[in-house]
């Protein structure tokens, strides 16, 4: 491997969930620039959802028992982006032990299997859900207190990760984002466009919080930054938009991009927590309402990366794909 301006020229990447929300973004932006790029799909006739020219392998199921043999194969660096993601009102008896089926235990599997096939860097996308939720004093990388069967999950494959780079010496690196939006995003984000879009009045006025987030674009370059420079090993690192934005203010942003006008009314935050009790969705509320914001100095100091583009770039991109998205 040769070194040019302090990075490191790496040329074969898998990309685990390549067919997903932020794989397909990733594998695209790769492979523009000249690289080879592998991408983990769950059975062959999903194959289509992944950008062409994306060497396609079937892996299956994620978990313990995984063979990551073909996928690995002359592979110089991995992105374990596969997860099982964060479900709201989660029905399972046992859903940490669900989550740590495929988020502890499989990517363990895939971390050693890695170290062993050769790799040089594992860059694990974790949740900023491993930092905690519900403070409102912003989060640095040190501190970790998940509150939820996700964050546990994720911390606890964050814990594998380091103790299998003390024993192999592969190069682990883990990004925690927070609520990701581009083109392509679903769950709440989604929702919100489409309330925005259909002009439907919010109660949200008055709320005074301030959130992070990350736009799609962003979130890929920094993965690629991590990537690239050899001092990420070993890392772990916040990342967001820069951008702390208030829910009531995120709306307007919304509606400025759809060309739209936002309807706010205030409602006492007591009489919105008083219902969401009441409808058992105190959980939600209280995500609503509260803050959450992130500290990104440290990726910018030791890396020099910075956000590449603005909130307010993102969301126009993320209504230019809605404005096209079949109704729904």
């Amino acid at each position: 491997m040769t070194c040019l301006n302090e990075k490191l020229i790496l040329n074969s990447v898998l990309i685990t969930g390549g067919g997903g929300f932020i794989g397909r973004a990733l594998c695209a932006k790769i492979l523009a620039e000249g690289r080879q790029v592998r991408g983990t799909i769950r059975s062959n006739n999903s194959s289509s959802r992944l950008p062409d020219g994306v060497d396609a392998v079937s892996i299956g199921s994620i978990d313990s028992d995984t063979n990551w043999d073909d996928a690995l194969a002359g592979i110089d660096t991995v992105v374990h982006l596969a997860s099982r993601v964060h479900v709201m009102g989660d029905t399972c008896s046992d859903p940490l032990a669900e989550y740590r089926k495929v988020n502890v235990e499989g990517t363990r599997c895939l971390a050693v299997a890695a170290a062993n096939a050769g790799v040089k860097r594992f860059i694990f996308i974790s949740s900023i859900k491993v930092n905690g939720e519900g403070r409102a004093a912003t989060y640095t990388e040190d501190d970790e207190a998940p509150v939820d069967p996700y964050g546990v999950s994720k911390w606890e494959a964050e814990e594998e990760l380091h103790k299998i780079a003390d024993k192999t010496g592969i190069e682990v690196v883990i990004l925690r984002p927070p609520l990701v939006y581009g083109p392509g995003v679903k769950a709440n984000f989604l929702r919100l466009f489409k309330i925005v879009e259909r002009g439907i009045p919010l109660p949200l006025a008055s709320i005074k919080n301030l959130r992070s987030f990350i736009y799609l674009d962003n979130l890929v370059d920094s993965i690629i930054a991590c990537i690239d420079h050899p001092k990420a090993a070993g890392q772990i690192y916040l990342i967001s938009d820069g951008e702390d934005v208030s829910t009531p203010e995120l709306i307007r942003k919304i509606a400025s991009a759809l060309g739209k006008s936002a309807r706010l009314f205030p409602i006492p935050l007591i009489l919105m927590q008083l219902a969401g009790k009441l409808l058992g969705k105190s959980s939600a509320i209280d995500r609503l309402f509260g803050s959450l914001t992130i500290d990104s100095t440290k990726i910018k100091k030791e890396l020099g990366w910075k956000p590449p583009y603005t909130m307010e770039y993102g969301l126009k991109e993320t209504a230019k794909w809605y404005a096209k998205k079949p109704v729904s």
